[in-house]
């Protein structure tokens, strides 16, 4: 379910909300679904249960999952509407890794048939470029 690589420069806590965003977009998990524990997570990915904690609060912060006092966390409903400085910010990101593409000299066709994929992409895998 999760992947979690140790070597990786990414903090824990970030891979650790990277495979919930993916589970959540690719509708692998589902809305009211409810999540692990932080204690169970964290035995389940042999890691301390404060990166997993931590994750949790920021995934919470995003409105990614919702916390029931008593009853545990659960996966948010998608937002009706967005807020136009997260998408902004989500395009200046994508804007930044398109430019990092192409200076490494990545065929503009490869980058447009991996974005046209990942458009498409709902059970859970992760297109690879070409």
């Amino acid at each position: 379910m999760f992947q979690i690589d140790l070597k990786s420069r990414k903090a824990i806590y970030e891979q650790v909300m990277d495979n919930f965003k993916r589970l959540i977009v690719t509708g692998v998990v589902k809305h009211g679904e409810k999540v692990p524990s932080v204690r169970d997570m964290a035995k389940t990915l042999t890691v301390n249960p404060n990166t997993v904690q931590k994750a949790y609060r920021e995934l919470e912060n995003q409105g990614y999952i919702y916390t029931v006092l008593g009853q545990g966390s659960f996966i948010s409903e998608p937002p009706a509407e967005s807020d136009a400085k997260e998408i902004a910010a989500i395009y200046e990101r994508i804007r930044r890794d398109v430019q990092e593409l192409l200076f490494r000299k990545e065929p503009k066709d490869n980058i447009i048939d991996f974005i046209e994929k990942t458009g498409g992409d709902t059970n859970g895998s992760n297109p690879e470029p070409n």
